[in-house]
């Protein structure tokens, strides 16, 4: 059996480059890089590169954005994240999710190790507890207690149920 993924302890392996074109992972690399830089010029390097990998990919993700390592992004097309939105380590976010603002409420916080599927919206000052999923083309806009599963338009959150 394989060995869970943990929702606290960011996993660095799976954010590393496997090929020449992996958008996903070098803009991931160019975040990372901006974000630990503290020489102005290198900064402003970061930030070039980041800017063409986010045009690359066709995603809108501030620099400044708070994500846990351990980020999968398969498909990174259409992406659009709030820059105050709080995303756990290891999570798994699918092509056009938005994870933004409802009017002026405030931003989701993702806990770790949640799989957000293709098209999802989450919206407001929700709360995505860890091993959570988030259906395909969901609209969140409650709370997902740890471990359960949101699916639907709205979304209605269900226990979820492991297959053996």
């Amino acid at each position: 059996m394989p060995e869970p993924i943990s929702a606290t302890v960011p996993d660095w392996s799976r954010e590393t480059a496997r090929k020449f074109w992996d958008p996903s992972r070098k803009l991931l690399r160019a975040l990372r890089g901006y974000q630990r830089a503290r020489n102005p010029l290198t900064r402003r390097l970061w930030h070039m590169r980041f800017s063409f990998w986010c045009w690359v990919a066709q995603v809108d993700i501030a620099p400044q954005t708070e994500i846990g390592g351990g980020l999968i992004l398969p498909h990174p097309n259409g992406i659009v994240i709030h820059s105050a939105t709080v995303i756990g380590p290891n999570c798994l976010i699918f092509q056009q999710v938005t994870l933004g603002a409802r009017g002026l409420d405030g931003v989701p916080h993702i806990g770790g190790h949640v799989d957000i599927g293709a098209g999802a919206r989450i919206l407001g000052p929700v709360r995505i507890g860890d091993h959570a999923v988030i259906g395909a083309n969901a609209v969140v806009i409650c709370d997902v207690p740890p471990g359960h599963v949101a699916r639907g338009v709205p979304a209605r959150v269900y226990p979820r149920r492991d297959v053996p």
